[in-house]
């Protein structure tokens, strides 16, 4: 499907839906499982061999990507550090605005190659 296509199916989709279209794109990908169900954290997450790249939390594609990375998407709007509830906003993880216009399977990938290369959870 064209890309002006997927954006316009992904404006009329819910974030759940786009997460779960999300999941069903990185299905398969070497090294790469998705969520497992149950409660608690991560339980919405994507994992690259058992180490969180992506998850869905409070309606919201949340990654974890380099602190320069983050710090660009939040200084430009895109949305804010991710707080697990602790009080305390995550360095490397982000949290995506539901109203931003980034396409979700990019900043995935780019979580996704984050993960690969710096074998951190």
């Amino acid at each position: 499907m064209p890309s002006y296509e997927l954006a316009c199916q992904a404006k009329t989709m819910t974030p759940q839906e786009r997460y779960e279209q999300l999941v069903d794109e990185f299905t398969g990908v070497d090294g790469v499982t998705p969520p497992e169900g149950g409660s608690g954290f991560g339980r919405s997450a994507l994992r690259y061999r058992g180490k969180i790249f992506a998850m869905f939390v409070r309606g919201q594609l949340v990654v974890k990507l380099p602190r320069p990375r983050v710090d660009e998407l939040v200084a430009d709007g895109h949305g804010e550090r991710f707080d697990a509830n602790k009080g305390t906003p995550m360095k490397e993880w982000f949290s995506l605005d539901p109203s931003s216009a980034l396409p979700w399977p990019p900043l995935a990938r780019e979580a996704l190659d984050f993960a690969r290369s710096s074998g951190s959870g």
